[in-house]
């Protein structure tokens, strides 16, 4: 598991005074983006690239101007070709869970801008953390 801390700022606050929606989206991205960079070889992240292709997100709690919340990452099943699920959560200051998420997302290789198959060794270190 990967986790990363997050803090609401006054630009993620929406007319209702919590964290907007597309913000929890942004911070999927944020926190994959840097599992990604945490376990990929640089070599690796030169040749591939990741694409989300799909959403799903459960909007649990929301967070105010200046709180934190933990942000959780995981992937526990292997990848079905090019793509793999990524699991991500959002733990409020109070202990409560307040988005949780499955996206799907595709690698891409970079030189051909196709999907390609994700390799074991790549698939094994996202299995292991």
């Amino acid at each position: 598991m990967f986790t990363q801390s997050f803090t609401a700022t006054p630009a993620d606050i929406d007319e209702l005074g919590h964290v907007n929606n597309a913000v929890w989206v942004r911070w999927i991205q944020v926190i994959a983006v840097a599992h990604w960079d945490q376990l990929a070889t640089a070599e690796e992240q030169a040749a591939y690239v990741w694409v989300i292709t799909r959403h799903e997100i459960d909007y649990r709690g929301n967070l105010r101007v200046g709180e934190t919340a933990r942000g959780e990452t995981w992937v526990p099943d292997p990848p079905k070709g090019a793509r793999f699920d990524r699991h991500v959560r959002f733990i409020g200051p109070d202990g409560k869970e307040k988005v949780r998420a499955v996206t799907t997302w595709a690698l891409i290789e970079r030189a051909s801008g196709r999907p390609m198959r994700v390799p074991a060794e790549l698939a094994a270190r996202f299995l292991a953390a």
